[in-house]
């Protein structure tokens, strides 16, 4: 890395491995993975971003972890989501 390369996130992430669920309002979900997290937003591993709706509620039971959140940027297996 280059001490010129400056990192846009406004907030540190930390890298974690732990197992998360994404729910819906109308019912329902999808179990993800957390690869990291900050205050602001985390990165997960899902089956398939197909499908998902614009906003959804990232839950960790592990943590009491419990946060409205919606995607911004996906690809075939991860999402980057945005905490609200």
């Amino acid at each position: 890395m280059h001490d010129d390369t400056i990192d846009k996130r406004a907030a540190t992430r930390q890298r974690v491995l732990k197992r998360g669920t994404l729910t819906f309002d109308g019912g329902g979900g999808i179990d993800c993975v957390v690869r990291s997290i900050s205050s602001n937003g985390a990165r997960l591993d899902i089956a398939s971003p197909v499908g998902l709706p614009k906003s959804f509620t990232l839950v960790i039971e592990t943590d009491k972890f419990i946060r409205r959140c919606r995607a911004v940027w996906k690809n075939e297996k991860q999402i980057r989501v945005a905490f609200d």
